[in-house]
């Protein structure tokens, strides 16, 4: 992809009130994810791929495992592939950064 402009990618609806705008290499894959709203969520999931990631703008909370934890910005973590965790916005929309390896496909 060499040099990415994130205003040309496609923005997928994930869940009510939670978008992704993807970008991706032959390994690695960033994921923009915004909440649009306080509440919106995504449900508890896992999946095989190793995933870091970075609050950016706002407030939302992380449930990895049974561990939970108010993200804001500048805040980081990491879920070990497997590993079930779910996220809801708090307060309003609030926006994170996910790093995938391998990429995810159905992101594309």
């Amino acid at each position: 992809m060499g040099f990415i402009d994130l205003e040309k990618q496609n923005s997928k609806t994930l869940f009510p009130g939670v978008m992704i705008t993807a970008a991706w290499g032959d390994h690695i894959m960033m994921s923009f994810v915004d909440f649009e709203y306080a509440g919106a969520s995504v449900p508890e999931h896992h999946h095989m791929h190793e995933q870091m990631g970075m609050g950016l703008e706002g407030e939302f909370e992380l449930t990895i495992a049974d561990e939970t934890k108010v993200i804001r910005k500048g805040d980081s973590y990491c879920i070990p592939g497997n590993t079930p965790h779910s996220a809801k916005s708090v307060n309003g929309p609030a926006r994170a950064l996910d790093i995938f390896h391998p990429v995810r496909e159905e992101y594309k």
